[in-house]
């Protein structure tokens, strides 16, 4: 199963780009970043729609879209692991996860997304968002392999 967070904006260096580098570099599973920009200055709405665009352009059409919004639904660490692991024992092979930019995400993300996550009903920055995920994906994985990093 390959992991992918499609993800509006561009990394520049600093805490959050070297926080997301490290739990990725954990996660054993293809793990990749896809970042996409709308170049246009667009108003809100339409800013929206075009990322949207955008975002599922990045996603195979056999894969599991997972969207970040805040008024998702919020899982445990553990039974977030146990998402993915349904996921892979199911034969996804591809589960992507879509993280909006400062408007948020389109509801054509929502729509297509076979779940929204949401990381608490705080806002957070959307570069610490991928940081946040690749946490949790890692988390995920001890989990899942009886590692003892989790001890929630």
């Amino acid at each position: 199963m390959r992991l992918v967070v499609a993800a509006v904006g561009r990394w520049k260096a600093g805490p959050e780009r070297a926080l997301f580098e490290h739990y990725a570099g954990r996660i054993t599973l293809p793990f990749d970043l896809k970042e996409v920009e709308e170049k246009k200055r667009l108003k809100p709405a339409p800013l929206k729609k075009s990322e949207a665009g955008l975002l599922l352009a990045q996603a195979p059409k056999d894969a599991v879209i997972v969207a970040l919004d805040g008024k998702g639904k919020a899982l445990s660490s553990t039974q977030f692991a146990k998402q993915l692991g349904h996921w892979r024992d199911d034969g996804a092979r591809h589960v992507v996860f879509m993280i909006g930019g400062a408007e948020g995400l389109d509801e054509e993300v929502s729509k297509r997304a076979r779940l929204v996550l949401s990381l608490g009903p705080m806002t957070w920055p959307h570069m610490l968002v991928r940081a946040l995920l690749a946490e949790q994906v890692y988390r995920a994985q001890c989990i899942l392999s009886g590692h003892p990093y989790h001890r929630g």
